[in-house]
């Protein structure tokens, strides 16, 4: 069969110009980053989209602002996913990836929560890769193992806990699940994982304990530590927990009787009490339920948000013995503050105030106590914060 080189140009041509336009319509999905943002730090935004029991969400998804580092200033970015409820975000290590949960509760549509998996773009923009069910109910956190090739996730209803493994592609994979005890009652809030990556705290509200594993980083696994657990206070309700940098101490926000606990942690990754603090001013007695909780990167003072009180409590930290002292309370500006972010250089703190819709900007002292940076910037339902690690 002849085929004439004429027809053979055509061809070549057509193919190139189709090729040309598909390029041109993937350039234009990709807008060229803002001059104005290009070297200020990106935040990625956790929020509610719908009603719910506890909350009126008023954003569609997750959304970015842009923090400048100098002033601590905050310039509004744009939704980068549409999606329901992603309550808590998490990008990798790497800064190429971003992980969210869809806090999706029973009684709906939805055979379970969900957590998604995106590819973070030149612009910032999220571009999906994968979306896997957390085979529970209302998944209230997500995080990273240190080495970058797991994802867990704590869902609130339900007592389950599972384990992801993240493929190369940055699709995720189902590891391992974990039922834990009591699953009617229990209320698995946050998971975290130490800093050498072989023990994992699961913060269960309904059960007042912190569930301890051990992590085999090579087969993917937890299992029950040693110390499998240990208990809190009738009611404390723990919520978010924190390591100190080394990993001798750690800490948890207790929800339902709004106090903190310090920790020492064990050689075998046990945890042995030392201190019970209120996160409330004495004197307060109106309701108020504990929610987030950061060690600011010097490792000298620990923060705690509080819901009622709406205010953050700032402790100093005796490095030597891990016990918290000298509380200070600064007001949140708004109304029911969920999570907090202090920005990588430890300068500034950033309070989510969900039901008032906005975020409030404090410069942090040498001291450690918060200096409030100009009025609170106006945000849609705002739960969780995240610096990106680009």
């Amino acid at each position: 069969m002849r085929i004439s080189i004429t027809r053979l140009f055509a061809v070549g041509l057509l193919a190139a110009f189709a090729s040309c336009k598909e390029g041109k319509k993937q350039a234009e999905n990709i807008a060229p980053k803002d001059p104005e943002t290009k070297n200020m730090n990106v935040i990625f935004v956790g929020s509610y989209t719908r009603k719910e029991g506890h909350v009126d969400g008023k954003a569609e998804g997750i959304y970015t602002l842009y923090q400048n580092q100098e002033t601590g200033e905050l310039k509004n970015g744009k939704t980068v996913a549409k999606l329901t409820n992603p309550s808590f975000v998490k990008t990798s290590k790497d800064g190429k990836y971003l992980f969210a949960v869809s806090e999706l509760g029973p009684g709906g549509d939805a055979e379970s929560g969900f957590v998604y998996s995106y590819k973070i773009t030149e612009n910032d923009s999220l571009e999906e890769l994968s979306r896997i069910s957390t085979e529970g109910f209302a998944p209230a956190h997500v995080t990273i193992d240190e080495s970058g090739k797991y994802v867990l996730v704590a869902n609130y209803s339900g007592g389950v806990v599972m384990l992801y493994k993240l493929a190369e592609n940055g699709i995720l994979k189902k590891q391992q699940r974990i039922d834990l005890e009591n699953p009617e009652g229990s209320h698995a809030h946050s998971i975290t994982v130490s800093a050498d990556n072989e023990h994992a705290y699961i913060a269960d509200l309904g059960n007042d304990k912190i569930w301890i594993y051990d992590f085999n980083e090579s087969e993917g696994k937890l299992t029950p530590g040693e110390q499998a657990f240990v208990d809190l206070e009738n009611g404390a309700g723990p919520r978010h927990f924190t390591l100190s940098k080394k990993g001798r101490f750690a800490y948890s926000i207790n929800e339902l009787n709004s106090s903190v606990s310090a920790f020492k942690v064990l050689e075998n990754g046990g945890l042995e009490l030392i201190q019970n603090i209120s996160s409330l001013p004495e004197g307060f007695s109106e309701n108020n339920s504990g929610a987030d909780i950061h060690l600011h990167p010097s490792g000298k003072f620990l923060y705690a948000s509080n819901r009622g009180h709406n205010s953050i409590v700032s402790y100093e930290v005796d490095t030597a013995s891990g016990e918290l002292g000298n509380p200070n309370f600064t007001s949140t500006l708004g109304k029911t503050p969920r999570n907090f972010a202090i920005s990588p250089d430890g300068a500034f703190l950033y309070a989510a105030n969900q039901d008032s819709g906005n975020i409030s900007v404090y410069k942090i002292g040498e001291d450690g106590t918060l200096e409030q940076k100009g009025e609170p910037v106006a945000a849609k339902t705002p739960v969780s914060l995240e610096f990106s690690n680009r």
